[in-house]
């Protein structure tokens, strides 16, 4: 049985969100759960160490009192200066996303830490804590698409009197996709979602979320991406790397000035040309095309996200300080006993991890 949970204050270039706000913590407070909120840890979300105080939190000066607590929940992945808080036993609770990390897998294995990814748990259906922050992504993707495409070719997504709206191609209609292809549909642009579940494709059309549809297949979206003057991916296979979907080619045939939001880089991208950015640096140019590859894109909407994630992991979080074998947690473990336990993940990482499928 969990007695501490530690809430350390995020330290990813940009991020601004907490994983747990005050009404949280009230839930862990009732549960005789002892909550270590690290010193402004909540301030980027409008959360004081106040807020927290009043619903039982003891708030300390720093992140290592945190991680000494029998169970850690965090937003993002541990950063590399905070492995040396790795112990055995710990229990971490966060979006993780190993298969694009081999270095902190390691870390994770080599020192015996329980590690537990918001994002590959599937009870009762989906990717029920993932789903929220890729509805803000996808929201996002729209907004900063708009944006760099106003810097890149000076493209308007919704034209004007006399001039054809801008063309966008949303990769991946799944929480994301859906969002990032609304988004662009109030904008008044023209939006071409691609994905391999027809009847999700009917679905999307049906609605109006989308003006037209593409199967994928590599010949689709090399001839969707030629003409696109924005290009949004969100494909997602549960705990594995992203597929690559456009080739390098692809992105050199696209007009100067465009634009790609790759949603899918924290597991790697799904595009050729992809490589992680920040928030403080969230573009390059390569090809003559605008490349947008934010790790942690919620982060930029602190006060919007950390609700809707506390909202989220708060149940499951109780879960697991009170029973970590529950099946409430299904998928979500995904090193466990020096070892990586998820297979998805051990396959994607094709490190010689022995796998637990059980």
């Amino acid at each position: 049985m969990v007695k501490t949970v530690g809430l350390p204050a995020e330290i990813k270039d940009g991020e601004r969100r907490v994983a747990l706000d005050p009404s949280a913590v009230k839930m862990l407070s009732h549960s005789d759960i002892v909550s270590l909120v690290e010193k402004g840890a909540g301030i980027g979300s409008g959360f004081s160490d106040q807020d927290y105080r009043s619903v039982g939190a003891q708030i300390v000066d720093t992140a290592e009192e945190t991680w000494s607590c029998d169970l850690v929940c965090k937003v993002k992945e541990p950063q590399q200066s905070e492995w040396v808080h790795f112990r055995k036993g710990l229990k971490l609770f966060a979006y993780l996303h190993l298969a694009a990390a081999p270095a902190l897998t390691n870390a994770l294995v080599d020192t015996g830490v329980e590690a537990y990814a918001f994002e590959t748990l599937t009870w009762p259906k989906g990717h029920p804590l993932l789903a929220p922050m890729s509805e803000i992504a996808g929201r996002a993707a729209a907004i900063m698409g708009a944006f760099h495409l106003a810097e890149g070719s000076g493209t308007l997504l919704g034209g004007a009197s006399g001039v054809p709206p801008a063309r966008v191609v949303v990769i991946g209609m799944g929480v994301a996709g859906t969002m990032a292809a609304r988004g662009a549909r109030g904008m008044d642009a023209e939006v071409t979602g691609v994905d391999v579940d027809l009847e999700r494709l009917y679905e999307v059309h049906e609605q109006k979320i989308v003006t037209s549809t593409l199967y994928s297949n590599h010949h689709n979206i090399g001839d969707a991406v030629a003409n696109a003057d924005l290009v949004i991916t969100a494909a997602l296979v549960t705990g594995a790397k992203a597929p690559v979907l456009i080739t390098r080619e692809q992105v050199q045939s696209m007009r100067p000035g465009s634009v790609i939001v790759d949603l899918a880089i924290d597991q790697g991208g799904s595009v050729e040309t992809s490589k992680p950015t920040s928030l403080s640096h969230p573009t390059y140019v390569e090809a003559g095309v605008i490349h947008y590859c934010v790790t942690n894109v919620p982060g930029q909407y602190p006060r919007t996200s950390s609700r809707a994630l506390s909202a989220a992991v708060i149940p499951r979080l109780l879960d697991l300080a009170r029973d970590a074998k529950s099946d409430r947690l299904a998928g979500s473990l995904n090193v466990s006993q020096n070892r990586v336990v998820h297979p998805a993940v051990a396959a994607s990482l094709q490190a010689g991890y022995e796998t637990d499928i059980s």
